[in-house]
């Protein structure tokens, strides 16, 4: 049996896809290890029963709910090609707002920044890449994130970039640095959107926090404070109905400047804070 791309595209299923066409055509890519403009330039080129016998197989496993990153194990953030594997999240757009606002209110310099829960290396490679000058360090807890980080450091030839083991700041050291940016833990352990969609597949660790999600969010403003030099920024991600929350948490722990950023939705994504120094500290 013979089949075109034309045809197998037509006749493919994905009823639980919100994207049905797009992953069709990311899956079919994959199989074929093409890119999507090869399914629009040659239509009537047919698969082989073992491409179809694939292809057949990674619909059954999207069907079934597992994310399409999972499944091809590559995702695109900030058009960096970056693996991902069930050990870490998935980048998402929304944190490419957090790499925008860094670049926004920091100088071209030579600067020290420190992505906490790194996790594939996206935010840290995505600064890197467009900051030469920035010594860039990625820190997280789960030794197969940070393995993965380093592969990614290397498909994108960005090996200036540090990532090792630890949590949070435990391995920094007082006043060191000019940047500390995040993706942390801040859905709330009953939230809804847990048993639905990608994050099912997702590591918990990686998405629940307690306190209504903001337990992490709050170590990493007290953690960050001895970290952070004089009038260094704090920049965290977190949910869109969280903002003023962690406004509050900033300046509870001698934050200033404190204000959030929206993203393309028009949702509160990025709340930044610039530390105000050791007397705010010892209060």
């Amino acid at each position: 049996m013979t089949v075109s791309i034309a045809e197998l595209l037509r006749q493919a299923v994905l009823p639980e896809s919100d994207t049905p066409e797009l992953d069709k055509e990311v899956l079919l890519c994959y199989v074929l290890n093409k890119d999507r403009a090869y399914l629009y330039t040659w239509p009537e080129k047919t698969l082989d029963d073992a491409q179809l016998a694939s292809f057949s197989s990674l619909l059954e496993r999207r069907n079934s709910g597992e994310p399409i990153a999972y499944i091809t194990g590559i995702r695109e953030f900030w058009s960096l090609p970056l693996n991902v594997h069930p050990s870490t999240l998935i980048p998402r757009p929304d944190t490419e707002r957090l790499v925008e606002v860094a670049l926004e209110l920091l100088p071209n310099k030579p600067l020290t920044v420190v992505d906490l829960g790194t996790g594939t290396g996206a935010i840290a490679l995505a600064l890197a890449s467009e900051r030469e000058q920035w010594s860039i360090t990625g820190i997280d807890q789960s030794e197969e994130a940070v393995s993965l980080a380093k592969k990614n450091a290397d498909l994108n030839q960005l090996q200036r970039v540090a990532f090792k083991v630890g949590s949070w700041c435990d391995s920094l050291a007082p006043e060191s640095v000019d940047l500390i940016v995040s993706n942390p833990p801040y859905i709330a352990e009953s939230d809804p959107h847990l048993t639905q969609g990608d994050v099912r597949f997702e590591p918990l660790t990686a998405l629940v926090a307690a306190e209504n999600g903001l337990s992490d969010i709050v170590d990493i403003a007290k953690q960050s404070s001895v970290c952070l030099k004089f009038h260094g920024w704090l920049m965290v991600e977190h949910g869109f109905e969280q903002a003023s929350a962690v406004r509050q948490i900033f300046k509870g722990c001698g934050y200033g400047q404190v204000a959030s950023y929206q993203d393309l939705s028009g949702n509160d994504r990025v709340t930044v804070g610039r530390w105000q120094g050791l007397e705010k500290r010892q209060q």
